[in-house]
């Protein structure tokens, strides 16, 4: 479904043939789109989250960031390619302006994913009703975890807070498949 000329657009996934983890938001903000960056607003805190748990400068340039994250094995996207909102809040996405992603797709050129962990409930919440529903995943029987959003709304959770309940990512990484299942691919 294509979305219609007056709805902002997402950007396309950070991901290698390789990657384990896929960390979904729902849209990027304002700050992001403007910037052409995931996480671009300067008070999320995803990136510094990042940074400690992958043992990384979060300053670094935003093309060293996503490196990073390729280097440790995840894949960066967001559920829904389009949407109208006023705002950047989650809460002001205008719910029958959703487009999803083709997950279908997705998953199919990313065969190591075994995991996805949701950047806020918004994300988790429309990826069950508008993609899992329609897609193959069911079969695949991935691990599903809800973070708390890295978000600065999301204001009952400090950064050091939102960083312990994120270093699951750290587990998931060690679950690395031996080299010989990468040649599959």
């Amino acid at each position: 479904m294509a979305a219609p000329d007056d709805q902002a657009r997402g950007f396309p996934p950070v991901c290698t043939r390789s990657d384990l983890v896929l960390i979904l938001g729902s849209f990027p903000g304002r700050s992001s789109l403007e910037k052409r960056e995931y996480y671009g607003h300067r008070t999320n805190g995803f990136w510094p989250i990042m940074g400690q748990l992958l043992g990384f400068d979060p300053r670094i340039s935003y093309p060293e960031r996503l490196q990073r994250l390729k280097i440790n094995r995840v894949a960066l996207w967001d559920v829904l390619t389009s949407c109208s909102r006023s705002g950047s809040l989650d809460s002001s996405i205008e719910r029958d302006s959703m487009v999803v992603n083709d997950f279908e797709d997705f998953f199919e050129k990313n065969k190591f994913i075994h995991t996805i962990l949701f950047n806020g409930s918004l994300a988790e919440a429309e990826f069950n009703r508008k993609v899992l529903k329609n897609t193959p995943l069911q079969a695949r029987k991935m691990a599903m975890y809800r973070l708390p959003s890295t978000s600065p709304a999301m204001a009952m959770l400090n950064l050091a807070q939102k960083t312990d309940a994120w270093s699951i990512l750290v587990d998931l990484l060690q679950d690395k498949p031996e080299n010989k299942d990468m040649k599959e691919n």
